[in-house]
């Protein structure tokens, strides 16, 4: 009888009632109301931290006449996101034909999320840069190593 108090110290019913336990550790909620809670609140931390970097993204192109001509490619840099969104809400589909992906999509460098036929990048018409990204992933795996030059008798 003393075993059953202490258990029921230590764990309550749901604070959302669906009939589980739930801990004080876990804010008196089961592990899958919990974990529901946690989605919910990173969801919203990255909604927020999304939106202050669009609002910054958008500032710059409306300073000048130049930064309009650069527009469009920064466009269509911040538009795989926007389609990543909707991707986290109900089934993703492919960029270039809209056909249904679900979990067998692949995820381009490019950002964008493609079926079978459209994976490689020569079939999509990527805008990643594959060479540039090649040129600083060897320039940070070799640094320049060079030594000091040695004074001569």
């Amino acid at each position: 009888m003393a075993e059953e108090q202490r258990c029921q110290e230590g764990h309550r019913l749901c604070a959302n009632n669906c009939g589980f336990l739930g801990s004080p550790a876990t804010l008196n909620l089961c592990p899958k109301c919990y974990r529901d809670h946690r989605l919910k609140e990173e969801e919203q931390r990255q909604a927020a931290s999304h939106a202050a970097n669009v609002a910054v993204a958008e500032k710059p192109p409306h300073a000048s006449s130049s930064a309009s001509a650069a527009a469009p490619p920064a466009g269509n840099a911040r538009a795989p996101p926007a389609l990543a969104s909707p991707a986290a809400a109900g089934p993703s589909r492919c960029a270039m034909c809209r056909k249904r992906v679900g979990l067998t999509g692949f995820r381009c460098r490019c950002g964008a999320t493609h079926c079978g036929a459209h994976r490689h990048a020569e079939q999509h018409g990527c805008t990643f840069d594959f060479k540039a990204a090649g040129r600083e992933a060897i320039a940070r795996a070799n640094p320049v190593v060079k030594a000091d030059k040695l004074n001569r008798i």
